[in-house]
């Protein structure tokens, strides 16, 4: 898969976050968006994951066949999107049979970050860094070439960031893409910076709220 982004620009309730952001992203490459907050980070990857449209620019993805950008990518969050009334390994079933093309098991999914003991649990007795990390199992129990990831440490331990790191890296290997909004280092050498900053328009900046929630 083969990801163009031509002078996106976005706008939320009346207000211009940025413009003119384009950038292409090859099979096996990884791309770090960073800014601050508000800087519109989550907004661009709500456009790239199609939930949110641009105000202007044009978004294209090639050897993907009939397929739509939605339907190539996992999205995961800053709400997890787990149903706290079913299990681990059930909240990750449910996930396999909506989304088709599915690829490890669940409990093979949920032992790669090292869940294993917790797969009959349900998923509201878990803490806050489990609930992630089942969240991000759903990247593993079907395929999909691009992962859009915002802020995936967030909750996340030392040893958790590692192996969140090498899913990456194995994924990127397999000629996948990763395109994560955060504020530190993921462990992806190769990595290439996207900086929202840079995009932001006069307007946007003379009109941004300090107190608004992350866009």
């Amino acid at each position: 898969m083969r990801l163009i982004a031509e002078d996106l620009a976005c706008r939320r309730s009346g207000r211009r976050i940025f413009a003119g952001l384009s950038f292409t992203l090859e099979a096996g490459e990884a791309l770090t968006v960073t800014g601050r907050n508000g800087a519109g980070k989550s907004s661009l990857l709500a456009i790239l994951a199609g939930r949110l449209r641009p105000e202007a620019g044009r978004l294209a993805a090639e050897d993907v066949g009939e397929r739509t950008i939605p339907e190539c990518l996992h999205v995961v969050g800053h709400r997890d999107g787990l149903k706290g009334a079913l299990t681990a390994e059930e909240n990750l079933i449910f996930a396999r049979d909506l989304l088709g093309d599915a690829d490890l098991e669940p409990r093979a999914a949920l032992a790669r970050l090292g869940l294993a003991h917790a797969a009959g649990l349900p998923v509201a007795y878990l803490s806050a860094g489990q609930r992630r990390r089942v969240a991000l199992a759903r990247l593993l129990v079907c395929r999909r070439p691009l992962w859009l990831l915002d802020e995936p440490t967030a909750a996340l331990d030392v040893a958790s960031q590692a192996a969140l790191a090498g899913l990456m890296r194995g994924h990127l290997a397999g000629g996948g893409l990763v395109i994560a909004a955060t504020h530190q280092a993921l462990g992806l050498e190769n990595a290439r910076e996207l900086s929202v900053e840079a995009f932001r328009t006069a307007r946007a900046e003379t009109a941004a709220d300090p107190f608004a929630e992350s866009v």
